[in-house]
């Protein structure tokens, strides 16, 4: 079968001298595993992680891809619940499934747990023709969800689903800030408020608020403009509450960092939440304590999701009430024009590839 293959790391980020179409022998299902047809498959920033060779160095000969779908064309003699022909998506987080933390729900912090395409190998991955996963991480797509949608929500709506359902717990009436609204993460997270009735205010360039709208935001507002956290303060305030006096944010999306961690902080109403789970303008944020202990504030970290809060999500995919948003989709062989154009940070929404 047709895989993109490299063996070894890019220098200066010229991954179209590492990336190749190569043959490479079809995988066949282990006990308890499924192999799938990919029809669809989403780059991630740990693709670029991957090729680097840093922040970790990923196994040689590597085939990378966490997010992908597709048609089910073996199961293993141990696999109960999935049959060939089944539409499938990727849960692209490996845990062991038998540690504390995997049986008390909390898979995401299995100490054996890798990533999907990004820490295992060598040739394990989802940028193939077919691939193979354990059954617990081959998720059914439901009716009326696409594969490309799929591919496209697999891991940054699980994300922003744990953030903001799992960590955070957000309710309805709340005010929640989402950072960084035309991310991958940034979009999910709009919707999957507005699906739990909060108000949502996003943040996003300038040329970008129109589409944080369109996606539901009930405010936007550019965080590149001097003294934009005094707007989202003002907005936040002026939005009736049924109890007490106006107050500030009640949940921070966070996932920029750096420069913009203390007016986030500072930013929240008394006993509110942020919860982070990234840091793209920077992991060292000097923090005002004062934002946190004089206000009861809850600061809550957050990574990847479970298999349940997937299936949750592309639940509401299916009926309308989530939608993934596609930028563009390449071929295998254009691999590094992909990659470049995620690096480069000129798209809107998911970049997909087909093998």
């Amino acid at each position: 079968m047709r895989a993109l293959v490299y063996d070894r790391y890019a220098e200066d980020d010229d991954f179209a001298s590492i990336l190749g179409v190569r043959e490479i022998p079809a995988p066949e299902p282990g006990p308890s595993e499924v192999v799938f047809r990919v029809r669809a498959a989403a780059l991630n920033y740990d693709d670029i992680w991957g090729m680097r060779g840093r922040p970790l160095r990923v196994p040689l000969p590597h085939v990378s891809g966490t997010d992908a779908a597709g048609d089910v064309m073996a199961v293993g003699r141990e696999v109960d619940g999935l049959r060939v022909g089944d539409r499938v998506v990727s849960h692209g987080n490996l845990s062991c499934r038998t540690c504390r933390a995997c049986t008390s729900g909390r898979e995401y912090d299995c100490r054996r747990r890798l990533i999907w395409g990004f820490q295992t190998g060598p040739l394990w991955g989802g940028y193939c023709e077919v691939a193979r996963l354990p059954a617990y991480n081959a998720v059914r797509i439901p009716d009326g969800v696409t594969y490309e949608d799929a591919a496209a929500a697999s891991m940054t709506m699980l994300t922003s689903w744990h953030m903001l359902a799992g960590r955070a717990r957000i309710r309805p009436g709340q005010v929640v800030l989402v950072m960084g609204g035309s991310s991958g993460v940034g979009m999910f997270g709009i919707q999957i408020a507005k699906l739990f009735g909060c108000t949502v205010i996003a943040t996003a360039s300038g040329e970008k608020l129109g589409r944080m709208r369109g996606l539901g935001a009930d405010h936007a507002v550019d965080h590149r403009r001097e003294g934009w956290d005094r707007e989202v303060l003002d907005i936040a305030r002026s939005i009736p509450r049924p109890h007490g006096s106006p107050r500030g944010v009640d949940v921070v999306f966070e996932h920029i960092g750096g420069r913009h961690w203390g007016r986030e902080l500072a930013m929240l109403g008394p006993g509110c939440t942020v919860v982070t789970t990234g840091a793209t303008t920077g992991y060292d944020a000097p923090t005002d304590l004062r934002d946190i202990y004089s206000k009861g504030t809850s600061v809550l970290g957050s990574t990847q999701g479970t298999r349940a809060e997937l299936e949750r999500g592309l639940y509401w995919m299916g009926r309308g009430m989530i939608r993934a948003v596609v930028d563009s989709e390449f071929p295998m062989d254009r691999a590094a024009e992909a990659h470049a154009r995620m690096l480069n940070r000129g798209a809107f929404g998911k970049i997909l590839m087909r093998p």
